[in-house]
């Protein structure tokens, strides 16, 4: 075989496949641009007004002179906070839990009654006190308000009161 009439047969290959590829994606254009010609043409007012959304400019030129437009803006008054106390087994699960879940620094631990029996024998206002202000005893230290400066002593004493009914 002649290696020109090769070269020949692959050449008309590649032309014939390259143009079979042309004419499937002209079919494809003209089958997709048949499917939009009904929802815009150039006389829609549709069209139109896209057309002049797309163009229209992004901001305005004021010479030296001309009085300046601003737009007016209404600010809305913002509402005050609501200030929600979160409840004993919330603050429990967000701040006691890292201490009195494992015992850290002698923590009584929560569910433990032979632990949690003597403190809760010196009654609640006194649990109360320990946690909200801080404790240093024989068994350990209790951090004021477990390091949470941010939780209000109702939010502290209700996770007392939690622990304690847990650990009954």
């Amino acid at each position: 075989m002649n290696p020109d009439k090769k070269s020949f047969d692959s050449y008309t290959l590649v032309l014939g496949v390259l143009g079979a590829i042309a004419i499937v994606i002209l079919v494809v254009a003209i089958k997709m641009s048949g499917d939009r010609r009904d929802e815009y043409s150039g006389d829609a007012e549709a069209y139109r007004a896209a057309v002049e959304e797309r163009i229209r400019p992004l901001g305005d030129v004021y010479r030296p002179g001309q009085e300046l437009a601003l737009p007016t803006v209404e600010t809305a008054v913002e509402p005050e906070p609501v200030a929600t106390l979160m409840t004993g087994p919330q603050v429990y699960n967000g701040a006691c839990i890292a201490c009195h879940g494992n015992g850290v620094g002698g923590a009584p631990i929560v569910g433990d009654v032979e632990e949690w029996a003597p403190r809760i024998a010196q009654g609640t206002d006194t649990l109360h006190d320990h946690a909200i202000n801080g404790f240093t005893g024989s068994a350990g230290v209790m951090i004021a308000k477990g390091g949470r400066i941010d939780l209000s002593d109702g939010e502290i004493a209700a996770a007392v009161d939690y622990m304690v009914d847990e650990s009954l």
